[in-house]
């Protein structure tokens, strides 16, 4: 007779705290209960919370200086102010340099002062915080020459910090943040390459209109002290006054802007630039103040600062039809001859940017001020230049954004011999544009960049060839008879016979 097995007794079931049902229940349907969160974590006891907090505290320094910095902030600013000066003092006093070992530490422990600041005495004390912060600011480039600051990390929390003062000055009230900004000229005057520079630069379109005034006439005054402080005309300390004065003006150009006063933006620029002011810069203000003839004037005395050069990388990265200064020059000339009334001369003007840069957007600006039925023998024109442009990359990019895939497809083969690996980017991105319409195109496109990977062993690029190869067998049979010579095979076992010892590449080569 079999033995009845021996009841295991039960443990009694665990009801939870009669607090804890109603805020599990609030929790969205779906909703992880294991997931930290508001509504999650209050569901825990008070008990058990504060022993999840010192066990952190005993494990994470950089977590307790935040518990300490709360606690503290019981008491009032004066209290995180001290915990926060206290380590603003360490920071400053040391010097030893921070080797990869203790840099993830050195790290999080600047990231944690920082976040006690503006978490913890921020709401408490705004000057207070905004004075730390400028204090911490100011020893940015002290602590950045003692750390490898590779990843941009360390650099990223002086950023955050910067940041955090425009937030909080802009807050102030007027008279206050007017205050502020005049305690930072000093500083920014004595350093213009620091981070003060940045700092004042970015702060300005955010102070009330009634502190500019007073800011603008403490700059010219720093300005110029310091630009007639320097030595021999040409001397070192001439040179860096230049620099500083050059900077000064900068930031006072940024007031003028914000005052609305184009005069004063151009007494500036003049100084700044004497004898060579940007014309562009000028143009395009005294246009949005209204004053389009004198707009002209400065356009046209603006020269282009960019030749027509397409370099190596620029072509790598797909950017062979950018032209940004030439492009910008002659757009806004454009706009102001709109704003004249001179329609002919803006249309020429079109016109010619087009064919100099081969920019689609002063194209289709012409074409929309056409007359009825003169667009498409106008667009045929455009494209028959295109093609024949010198920069053959430049063309397909084109040919490919516009889009003329018919055009595109006929420019491959006709300029089959210019195109360049190096262009990998638009070369990619064109055969993929012709790829379900004109794959015989797309294929000359992707074999031009299989050819040159092999031929001068870029390892590193064998990935790429291998994925364009791939793409070939998939385009194979949608070719016609005697599209492309020589055909899918005898491609393909050329390949094989010229770059056979090539391991790397066959081996990620589906067999």
């Amino acid at each position: 007779m079999a033995r009845k097995a021996a009841s295991v007794p039960r443990k009694p079931k665990t009801e939870p705290e009669p607090d804890v049902v109603p805020v599990l229940a609030k929790l969205p349907k779906g909703a992880r209960r294991t997931t930290p969160s508001r509504e999650t974590l209050a569901a825990l006891a008070p008990d058990r919370l504060i022993g999840l907090i010192l066990a952190e505290t005993a494990r994470n320094a950089a977590f307790k200086k935040l518990v300490s910095a709360a606690l503290a902030s019981l008491q009032g600013p004066e209290a995180v102010a001290a915990i926060v000066d206290r380590r603003l003092t360490a920071l400053e006093g040391a010097r030893g340099f921070i080797d990869w070992q203790k840099r993830r530490a050195f790290t999080t422990d600047l990231g944690a002062m920082v976040t006690v600041i503006l978490t913890e005495l921020a709401p408490l004390d705004r000057m207070a915080a905004l004075e730390r912060l400028v204090r911490f600011l100011g020893g940015a480039d002290a602590v950045l020459n003692r750390v490898d600051d590779g990843s941009g990390a360390i650099q990223a929390i002086y950023e955050r910090a910067s940041d955090a003062v425009v937030e909080i000055a802009a807050e102030l009230e007027p008279d206050e943040a007017g205050r502020f900004a005049l305690t930072l000229i000093p500083r920014f005057v004595a350093d213009p390459y620091g981070p003060f520079g940045v700092l004042i630069r970015d702060l300005v379109p955010r102070l009330p209109a009634a502190a500019l005034a007073s800011l603008d006439a403490k700059l010219a005054e720093a300005a110029d002290t310091k630009h007639r402080a320097a030595d021999a005309p040409n001397g070192p300390a001439a040179s860096r006054a230049d620099l500083r004065h050059g900077n000064i003006l900068r930031v006072r150009q940024d007031i003028a802007d914000r005052r609305g006063d184009v005069a004063a933006y151009i007494a500036l620029e003049q100084a700044i630039m004497p004898g060579r002011p940007d014309g562009t810069e000028i143009a395009g203000r005294l246009l949005a103040a209204g004053r389009a003839a004198e707009a002209l004037d400065w356009i046209r005395r603006s020269k282009s600062s960019r030749s027509g050069v397409i370099t190596r990388a620029m072509l790598a990265t797909g950017d062979a039809a950018l032209d940004g200064p030439d492009r910008e020059r002659i757009g806004l000339e454009i706009r102001i001859l709109d704003a004249l009334d001179r329609r002919e001369e803006a249309q020429a003007l079109r016109w010619q940017g087009f064919e100099a840069t081969l920019d689609a957007d002063m194209l289709r600006g012409h074409i929309a001020k056409l007359p009825d039925f003169e667009d498409e023998e106008v667009l045929e024109r455009a494209l028959d230049h295109v093609a024949r442009h010198d920069d053959a990359h430049r063309a397909l990019a084109f040919l490919v954004a516009w889009p003329s895939f018919d055009r595109a497809a006929r420019l491959v083969f006709d300029r089959r011999a210019e195109w360049r690996s190096e262009a990998y980017r638009l070369l990619g991105l064109a055969a993929e544009a012709l790829e379900l319409d004109h794959p015989a195109a797309a294929t000359l496109l992707l074999r031009r960049m299989i050819d040159d990977i092999l031929r001068d062993g870029r390892s590193s690029a064998y990935p790429y060839a291998a994925r364009h190869l791939a793409a070939l067998d998939g385009m194979a049979p949608r070719l016609a008879p005697g599209s492309i010579d020589p055909s899918p095979e005898a491609y393909r076992t050329g390949l094989r016979t010229a770059h056979g010892r090539k391991h790397g590449f066959w081996s990620l080569v589906p067999a």
